[in-house]
């Protein structure tokens, strides 16, 4: 390991541990992540205006004598391939609840999905990426049986809070309890549980913890996942007294993973999974030092606001708020995900006599709400609900745009500075699965459906409406990736005119490649005029229509993305 690289990491592990780690354990360290270098360098997955994400389960497609990772393969190279360039495949490990999040061994894949032959063939065809779940484990896995038993080594790789702890400051993403009562053969103990009490927390101030996840990170990377997501991240570290997030032990330790990528796996993407307020959420790019790609979590709440009110403001507002990454970092753009649609991080952003009664019309929608403790209170956390169905209607009640309203809300995710990402039931516009949230009783498996081959290729011949989405988005999404304007790269600029609308420029070098992307985001028709000198004609790229910038007339949820007079 060259000078800098080892210099770097001593000062993060120094950082972190306060100097109480020895010099031999550093250099061994070193030696271990030395070893586990790239002998085959591949090309960095990067980003332009190519590439669009996937987020789905490994078996959200199934056939009967198929491995689901195959079928989803096959089903991806006949539907998606030229559309999609990476699939995040969901947690695809053995695990215990939450549709994966609870892992059980973290080296193994899941052999109701397949193997790991099954990955590295799809990472022939694809850009794939994984969960490294680096905040807590099953309560029933590897690591958890040995700290119950007392073995090495489990034992020390679970957080204990001393009794002296003080919690009172600690925010909480659930309404279940903190703390978990487990017996063990050093007798009864309390572990921590942020999520539930089958997630049990790990234990970062044990160095021996640390290393053993940086291995779990080298060895996905070897089995050839190029994009990691570090998987509720902001909860990594506990200090007493504190609100145990965004601790500054957790943003040395991501910036450390980072540090052991780009010495490994040149070219390979961090993303963090921050589902925190705006603010809180962009300091995860550090100094550049930390994730590659940042979740927009305010984007979600914000466009399906702005859609169900008619009312830009606040969609607006915040994207004219937003600063250019700095180079070599961007934002992964996404509507919703297998969690549903985050309400913290409109904190700041959205008063609550805005956000409240979109959550009440939302359940007059079928959505369902999880909440969190606040305090003595619980108060909402995220929307459960599929995009699609979230947008059936306005604050007015249900109406005929739902698929008008729908596609707009993506249209606008594609043209925003950053990556996109779909999640897999958004690719058709799928309603809520009413019978799926009967089955678990969990409100998140109403945004969950998964599919046998025969349904989903039905969904796809026999129902008009969510196959013509599908060529919709993909036509889209082809236009998105033939223009230079829509590189992450590219400079993005709001345009206010008006709450009716929603309008940004990308810009670039050469005014000509320049695109502006105007939103009608009213189910009433509209009439516009952009600003005087942006351009003299245009052509509306997505209908080929030739317009007057000075009167522009946008139907009901329609969408323009707008070229100049250059590329008539």
């Amino acid at each position: 390991m060259d000078i800098r690289t080892k210099s770097k990491i001593r000062n993060r592990l120094n950082r972190i541990y306060k100097k109480t780690l020895t010099e031999d354990w550093i250099d061994e360290l070193c030696e271990f992540i030395d070893e586990r270098k790239n002998k085959t360098p591949r090309n960095r997955p990067g980003w332009d205006e190519k590439q669009v994400f996937l987020i789905t389960y490994g078996d959200v497609i199934k056939q009967k004598g198929e491995a689901p990772l195959k079928t989803l393969h096959r089903f991806a190279l006949d539907r998606l391939k030229g559309m999609i360039s990476t699939i995040h495949i969901l947690p695809f490990f053995p695990y215990s609840s939450d549709d994966g999040f609870s892992v059980e061994d973290f080296y193994a894949v899941n052999p109701e999905l397949g193997g790991w032959d099954d990955i590295e063939k799809l990472e022939e065809d694809f850009i794939l990426m994984a969960d490294l779940v680096a905040n807590h484990a099953s309560s029933i896995g590897v690591w958890f049986r040995q700290f119950k038993e007392g073995k090495a080594p489990g034992k020390d790789y679970f957080f204990v809070p001393p009794v002296d702890f003080d919690v009172s400051n600690v925010i909480r993403p659930r309404s279940s309890p903190l703390l978990t009562p487990v017996e063990t053969a050093q007798g009864p103990k309390e572990v921590w549980t942020t999520f539930s009490s089958d997630q049990v927390d790990l234990d970062y101030a044990n160095p021996e913890l640390l290393k053993e996840m940086l291995n779990v990170f080298l060895f996905y990377m070897e089995k050839g996942i190029r994009v990691v997501r570090l998987d509720a991240i902001a909860f990594l570290w506990k200090a007493s007294g504190t609100s145990c997030m965004h601790e500054h032990e957790t943003h040395e330790i991501v910036s450390l993973f980072r540090d052991v990528m780009d010495y490994c796996y040149p070219g390979a993407l961090l993303l963090t999974e921050t589902n925190v307020p705006h603010r809180e959420n962009i300091t995860y790019f550090g100094l550049g030092d930390e994730a590659h790609l940042i979740y927009q979590f305010a984007l979600p709440p914000l466009i399906l606001h702005a859609l169900h009110t008619g009312n830009g403001s606040y969609l607006t507002h915040w994207a004219k708020e937003l600063s250019d990454p700095r180079r070599g970092t961007t934002y992964l753009n996404f509507t919703s995900s297998h969690d549903g649609i985050g309400v913290r991080p409109l904190e700041g952003i959205m008063p609550d006599d805005e956000k409240l009664p979109m959550i009440e019309k939302l359940k007059e929608f079928g959505a369902r709400v999880t909440t969190r403790q606040l305090g003595d209170k619980h108060v909402p956390y995220e929307i459960n609900v599929t995009y699609f169905d979230a947008l059936k209607g306005t604050k007015e009640g249900i109406d005929e745009y739902q698929v008008k309203r729908f596609l707009l809300s993506q249209t606008i995710m594609l043209s925003l500075q950053g990556v996109p990402a779909f999640y897999f039931l958004n690719l058709f516009g799928l309603p809520n699965d009413y019978e799926g949230l009967k089955e678990t009783g969990v409100n998140r498996s109403i945004n969950r459906r998964k599919f046998t081959l025969e349904e989903i290729n039905s969904l796809l011949e026999d129902y008009p409406q969510h196959s013509a989405i599908l060529a919709e988005l993909n036509k889209r999404t082809g236009i998105r990736r033939n223009m230079i304007a829509f590189s992450p790269e590219t400079q993005q600029l709001v345009i206010d005119l008006g709450n009716e609308f929603f309008c940004v420029l990308r810009k670039t070098v050469h005014m000509e490649d320049s695109v502006v992307c105007l939103y009608n985001l009213t189910n009433q028709k509209q009439s516009v005029m952009l600003p005087a000198g942006l351009m003299e004609f245009c052509r509306d790229v997505l209908t080929w229509e030739l317009l007057n910038p000075d009167s522009i007339e946008l139907k009901p949820y329609q969408s323009l993305w707008l070229r100049t007079r250059f590329m008539l």
